[in-house]
């Protein structure tokens, strides 16, 4: 792609990014541009929308396209064109939120009422089998630090990780989610965790992988090793939200803790838990019941479109989530906060699309997974490799995915 279509992109990301904090992931290219459009004020939304058309003209299809796309869509968003919330979801990571039949949650809450045992509502069997396993705050981010290390030597099995590549831990309050991966360039990151939230022994091992290796620090650092550096492709220096961009990368990173926690090095993961934090995890079984939770994430989306274009009130959406999705009553307000929030209102279809789209993707194969570490994957890539399946991940023209 040649240059200047990609600084164009850069600073139409950039400058959407003046409009709302977090909507600017990371961003580690050229200086200049930065401080360009720091200098100026904030530019009108509709001057945005008329320089992603610009770009959207000239562009053949890519991944660059892909991106655009997205950045065009959310200006409209700031422009204040009308659309539905699904229209703009798939407007911005070309994938569409349709409503998940609650068949499928009551079948994943069925394996799991197998797994926990007793005669307790389910959600409150999972909430207690959380809290026996819950990471004193004090012991957290020594525990982080340790299932980190152990993480990163595992993840060397998987892929090659560039020389002075590292991350950094910091313990924050009050955000709208539970942990953060904010890349800085030079292939480091500054992992926040949200100690507002508790964090069970298990979490802290999906936290950890999710967030560093193999998951957003791996992928940032190798694209930046590979991409960046090895091929000019200056376009990667810019990570932004509501793009395609967060589908893959949360895929990578929803299937991270499984492709290392499953595999042989999962044992001493769980050993850094143990000695961390005094916490006896039975790994097989965690994993199990993870496995079993995972379609529940789709009650999530299914919440954001009751709230959005359902016009459900919150009260509901809660009750919503707290049956179907498992969400205890303490997350709840949590949950409808980040639904609410301006950068990650429709961030939510990233997590579950991105899981299953990457997981068909990759089919189980290492090297399927080293591709979407190490390369350019668009959204089209993914679909081309998925199954049917019930939870209608649409594709950007509106057709159902077969």
């Amino acid at each position: 792609m040649t240059k200047p279509a990609a600084e164009r992109y850069l600073r139409l990301g950039l400058r959407l990014g003046r409009h709302v904090d977090g909507i600017v992931d990371a961003y580690y290219g050229p200086p200049e541009l930065a401080a360009e459009g720091d200098a100026a004020p904030p530019v009108d939304p509709h001057a945005l929308v008329s320089a992603g058309d610009a770009l959207l003209d000239e562009l053949e299809e890519g991944w660059l396209r892909d991106q655009i796309v997205g950045a065009r869509t959310y200006a409209g968003v700031l422009a204040g064109e009308t659309r539905s919330y699904a229209d703009e979801v798939e407007g911005c990571y070309g994938v569409r939120p349709t409503h998940t039949d609650e068949a499928v949650f009551r079948e994943a809450h069925e394996q799991l009422e197998a797994l926990l045992g007793g005669n307790e509502p389910l959600a409150e069997r999972y909430r207690r089998w959380e809290e026996s396993m819950r990471v004193p705050v004090e012991r957290v981010e020594r525990t982080l630090a340790a299932v980190i290390r152990e993480a990163r030597a595992s993840t060397r099995h998987l892929v090659a990780l560039p020389a002075g590549e590292g991350v950094e831990l910091e313990l924050v309050r009050d955000e709208p989610w539970r942990a953060f991966c904010a890349y800085l360039g030079d292939l480091r990151s500054r992992i926040s965790v949200n100690v507002d939230l508790p964090l069970s022994a298990v979490q802290l091992l999906i936290l950890a992988t999710h967030e560093t290796y193999a998951g957003h620090h791996t992928e940032r650092c190798v694209k930046e090793d590979l991409l960046v550096r090895g091929r000019g492709l200056l376009e990667e220096t810019l990570v932004l939200v509501p793009t395609p961009q967060s589908v893959v990368s949360e895929g990578i990173a929803t299937l991270a803790p499984s492709v290392l926690l499953e595999g042989p090095h999962g044992a001493a993961l769980a050993a850094a838990v143990k000695a961390e934090a005094g916490l006896e995890v039975d790994l097989a079984h965690a994993l199990a019941v993870e496995q079993a939770r995972e379609p529940c994430r789709w009650a999530h989306v299914n919440a954001a479109l009751m709230l959005h274009d359902g016009g459900t009130n919150e009260l509901e959406v809660r009750e919503y989530l707290e049956r179907w999705g498992l969400v205890t009553p303490d997350r709840t307000g949590q949950m409808i906060r980040f639904l609410n929030d301006p950068t990650w209102r429709t961030y939510v279809i990233t997590y579950p699309a991105g899981r299953d789209l990457c997981r068909a993707y990759t089919a189980g194969e290492p090297d399927g997974f080293r591709r979407l570490l190490a390369e350019q994957v668009r959204i089209s890539d993914l679909l081309d490799g998925s199954p049917r399946n019930d939870r209608a991940i649409v594709p950007e023209d509106g057709a159902e995915e077969a």
